[in-house]
């Protein structure tokens, strides 16, 4: 029986390190909404989330010249088109906030500012969910037999190795 234990906490060992390496590019990103600056609260901040792309984990940071600025996030595509700010789902009334985007789903923010609002400083963000990357070229059939049989060879060469000790 150790060595049939032997044998389990060698491949657990394996699993591990394989699991946490498909793991190493699946990193949080932190945006900085319209880039290092802080936001100039008169102008459009659409173009600067144009080509990104949000995922779940990763977090939004407004950062903006007012001390007195504040940010909403509506609730429907519908309040964020119309810039109806009469019913907000949250307020970030900080000269600093940082939201983190928890789910998957579009969040709409915007000023708190009906005039700002209409003017562009508004901010649909798509979240979507966190891929883990593959590791290599695409899989085929062939790849999982060979990444199968080099885990095989590797949990042998584990339990010889713990059987010698």
């Amino acid at each position: 029986m150790p060595a049939m234990r032997k044998l389990v906490v060698g491949l657990f060992i394996i699993l591990t390190v394989v699991a946490a390496g498909k793991l190493v590019g699946a990193q949080v990103v932190h945006h900085v909404v319209s880039g290092d600056r802080p936001t100039d609260t008169s102008t459009d901040v659409g173009p600067w989330s144009s080509g990104r792309i949000f995922r779940v984990g990763d977090s939004l940071l407004f950062r903006y010249f007012s001390p007195h600025e504040t940010i909403v996030e509506l609730a429907s595509m519908e309040e964020y088109y119309s810039c109806d700010l009469t019913n907000p789902i949250k307020m970030y009334t900080d000269h600093v906030n940082q939201v983190p985007l928890e789910k998957e789903g579009i969040r709409y923010f915007a000023s708190a500012s009906y005039d700002k609002c209409k003017n562009g400083l508004k901010l649909p963000v798509q979240v979507k969910p966190r891929e883990v990357p593959a590791m290599g070229p695409s899989p085929s059939s062939t790849t999982h037999l060979n990444g199968l049989s080099a885990l095989i060879f590797i949990g042998l060469f584990v339990y010889g190795l713990y059987n010698s000790i």
